[in-house]
């Protein structure tokens, strides 16, 4: 049986009601794959070891072809036969769904779309040049509701400002089709998160805080989800966890980075632009949200968020050089970093340090050392909230 989809931006298989008989895991089968640049298309076949679940569509800036699977492990997709100079990004997506996207060398829509069922499972996809017009129609389709922005689980009731624990919320960078900086066999997406679970038990281990974290497994999370989970948990803290690979500049030790429209340096900048286009690859498309709101956000967190930060960054990195643990010969920078763009929770995001130095990865994979840097913030945390509590209280006097 072959179910074909003709000219559709999305695409659902037609036998996804019975999506519960196909609940197994499917594996990708380069060898009977292809992806091709051809005539001015895209053609690919998606050769899987069974039948799953799948949709397809479009998204623009810059133009990408989105596929939805439930569910498909894409080891040996590098393996997979490619004419044309295609970049891809593969992984997990959300719970129980893997996604598998392409960047277009220029506006396409889809032509053919279709699943072969008998046999040896395929996907075949192809695509056709578009106008620019065509294009946008095709892409401006709406996900599903709640789709791309899924609903944050385990979330506190909000507290109150100033009474009771001090609401932190732990954000683990990159995750599912997005594994971030990848080095000898581990990815920073994994590291982050194995770190953010042991800081998060510190913290609850003194008993002044509850923690949140914006991810608890392998799955992408997109940053206006992230912020949407810290606003959603009454967040009075939120920090965001990153261990990077940078070939620009010194890139050795724990940095702290702060937001600001203008980047300290050439390597801030680039780390920035980074984590954006991975969220933008994997999927999510919030430019235009960004563009309208973030001048506001900005001109909000300079007026009255900026001197807590200012002041979180300080003890954070006090804390941490008390500790003697290794940070950058420029411990606090700045750059437009859109995970901290909330104007009202003081925001940081830490480089635990990066996987491109083989000290830091060293570091990195250290549980004493893990459990120091987890030690350091906790104390930074609670001095800039006791001066912050007294800032905030004379400031209200």
């Amino acid at each position: 049986m072959r179910v074909v989809g003709l000219a559709l931006v999305m695409i659902w298989a037609a036998f996804g009601a019975v999506a519960q008989e196909l609940s197994a895991l499917a594996r990708l089968q380069p060898e009977v794959s292809r992806i091709a640049v051809e005539d001015g298309g895209l053609s690919l076949r998606l050769g899987l070891t069974q039948p799953v679940p799948w949709r397809v569509r479009l998204l623009d800036q810059p133009p990408r072809l989105v596929m939805d699977f439930r569910e498909v492990d894409w080891a040996g997709l590098d393996a997979v036969p490619r004419q044309g100079n295609v970049e891809l990004r593969a992984g997990v997506f959300r719970p129980g769904w893997s996604r598998l996207v392409a960047v277009l060398p220029g506006p396409m829509v889809v032509a053919r779309a279709g699943m072969v069922t008998e046999g040896a499972a395929a996907v075949e996809v192809t695509l056709r040049p578009a106008t620019a017009a065509e294009f946008a129609e095709k892409a401006a389709a709406p996900e599903p509701a709640g789709w791309a922005l899924p609903a944050a689980a385990d979330v506190p009731k909000p507290v109150k400002q100033g009474e009771g624990p001090l609401v932190v919320v732990l954000d683990p960078g990159h995750g599912g089709i997005d594994p971030g900086a990848e080095r000898e066999g581990g990815n920073e997406a994994d590291l982050v998160l194995g770190f953010a679970r042991e800081l998060k038990e510190e913290l609850l281990r003194d008993g002044g805080f509850v923690v949140v974290l914006t991810r608890e497994e392998d799955v992408f999370v997109p940053l206006e989800t992230r912020i949407s989970i810290a606003r959603a948990a009454g967040a009075q803290v939120f920090l965001s966890l990153h261990a990077d690979a940078l070939a620009e500049g010194e890139a050795v030790g724990a940095t702290l980075y702060t937001l600001s429209d203008a980047a300290s340096d050439v390597a801030a900048e680039t780390l920035a632009e980074r984590h954006d286009r991975a969220d933008l690859l994997a999927g999510v498309d919030l430019t235009e949200q960004d563009d309208t709101v973030a001048k506001v956000l900005m001109d909000m967190a300079r007026t009255e968020t900026a001197p807590r930060v200012a002041r979180l960054a300080t003890a954070l990195e006090a804390a941490i050089k008390a500790a003697k643990l290794k940070m950058h010969r420029h411990p606090h920078q700045e750059a437009g970093f859109s995970v901290l763009k909330s104007p009202d929770i003081p925001s940081v995001l830490i480089e635990l340090g990066f996987m491109s130095s083989e000290r830091d990865l060293a570091r990195l994979r250290d549980p004493e050392w893990r459990a120091k840097m987890a030690g350091a913030i906790r104390d930074g945390i609670k001095v800039w909230a006791a001066e912050d509590a007294a800032v905030q209280g004379a400031a209200h006097n």
